[in-house]
């Protein structure tokens, strides 16, 4: 009887010594070396070459943060109450007769780049490449999985969740 108590008083011990987790899976993780940044790019025109195509070049001044994010949203015009109507890129827009323009982007820790292509001779519709708006929102990543209630496609819900103030937008 002695030594089934004996082995049981150790698989106590073992069970709560395994058990016991310091980590709490709950605690949102603050990241303070992180904004959120909006940044604007106003009445800018795609620049073009051999190498980019279209395209819209922007650095940063400062470089991003490993775990930052950069969303990029387009303005497409305006609402009834005149506020800006925001479109998160990449973005196909299907104009008349099959043709298909694209705009789509891509970071570093250093830059930005906005691409405009179509399926056609985008040259033939400078609207799309000529006087256009995008704002840029740089966010923290590191929450993780915390933020998956973000619908990033959509401006407003972006800047709720990081509770952005976007009055104070800076040029870029």
């Amino acid at each position: 009887m002695k030594k089934y108590f004996t082995l049981l008083l150790m698989a106590i011990f073992s069970f709560a010594a395994v058990s016991c987790d310091t980590r709490n899976d709950d605690v949102i993780v603050q990241d303070n070396d992180t904004y959120p940044v909006v940044l604007d790019i106003n009445n800018v025109n795609f620049s073009n070459d051999a190498t980019n195509g279209y395209f819209i070049s922007r650095s940063f001044t400062t470089p991003l943060i490993s775990t930052d994010v950069v969303l990029i949203y387009r303005k497409a015009g305006a609402a009834s109450d005149g506020s800006a109507v925001w479109q998160s890129i990449p973005r196909t827009l299907y104009l008349d007769a099959g043709n298909e323009l694209d705009y789509d982007f891509d970071f570093s820790r250093n830059d930005i780049m906005i691409y405009a292509n179509g399926n056609y001779d985008i040259s033939t519709t400078p609207q799309y490449l000529n006087g256009q708006t995008f704002r840029v929102v740089l966010v923290p990543a590191s929450t993780g999985g915390k933020n998956a209630n973000v619908d990033y496609s959509d401006y407003e819900s972006v800047v709720k969740y990081f509770k952005i103030d976007d009055s104070k937008v800076k040029g870029f």
